[in-house]
């Protein structure tokens, strides 16, 4: 995911928008499938590619969730991204462990410490309904590294909160880095990236439906961020196609 990161202009290399379990306990096996095109991609403050098309795929059970999501690029040099989540939800608590891959690094079934474009990062976090609190550690695979050139355990803290306005729903969110590590905000003029607490993300977005015919409304979404750290600002807008 470092390889990721340094491909992208050194920013991070690492997304996957995180697929965190919030399904509800149910009695019988339920699955999605869907895929959003997105003017960017923008991931907790990072700049990770251009236009891109990003399918997802999930199985939910009693509580547990197995989750794919993906991510090309429209332009030849972006990254292609697939990612795998494993979660379980109880109420508003939530558990779950992301397998992160990019396809600019070593191929797919390389997993050696020091031979791997994989990235395996854990997730806890409560849902209060007004709140949203999680916590993501990346505890294995090509993590970033200390100010010393250790392993990092690269770290981001998220609050997200709801809101109706306007006729319709929207989403205010803080993340912050809490220690150092070249994961997280790095840039040409820094690749070692965050130097120890740094907000990272702020950033509201919209989301609506676009009446389409009687059955059938198209989501829209669109979202600014800024990234204080890096002082980076993006506009990205965004729909489901199915």
């Amino acid at each position: 995911m470092v390889g990721a990161l340094r491909h992208k202009a050194m920013t991070l290399a690492g997304c996957m928008m995180l697929c965190t379990a919030t399904t509800m306990a149910q009695d019988k096996v339920t699955a999605d499938v869907g895929a959003e095109l997105v003017s960017g991609y923008i991931w907790r403050g990072q700049d990770l590619g251009n236009i891109s098309l990003q399918p997802s795929l999930s199985l939910s059970y009693k509580g547990w969730s197995l989750s794919g999501w993906g991510s090309v690029g429209f332009e030849k040099d972006d990254t292609k991204e697939f990612d795998l989540t494993l979660g379980y939800a109880t109420g508003g608590f939530h558990v779950a462990v992301t397998d992160y891959w990019f396809n600019s690094g070593p191929g797919y079934f390389h997993y050696k410490a020091h031979n791997t474009a994989h990235v395996f990062e854990a997730n806890v976090g409560y849902d209060f309904g007004f709140l949203s609190v999680n916590w993501y550690t990346n505890f294995a695979g090509n993590d970033g590294v200390n100010r010393d050139g250790d392993r990092a355990y690269s770290s981001y803290l998220a609050l997200a909160a709801p809101f109706h306005l306007g006729g319709i729903d929207w989403t205010a969110e803080v993340g912050a880095v809490p220690w150092a590590t070249s994961f997280y905000n790095a840039t040409d003029d820094d690749p070692a990236g965050a130097g120890g607490f740094e907000v990272a993300n702020v950033s509201i977005g919209a989301a609506k439906s676009l009446r389409i015919t009687d059955r059938y409304a198209l989501p829209l979404f669109a979202r600014v961020t800024w990234n204080p750290a890096t002082e980076g600002a993006y506009f990205v807008f965004g729909l489901r196609l199915f």
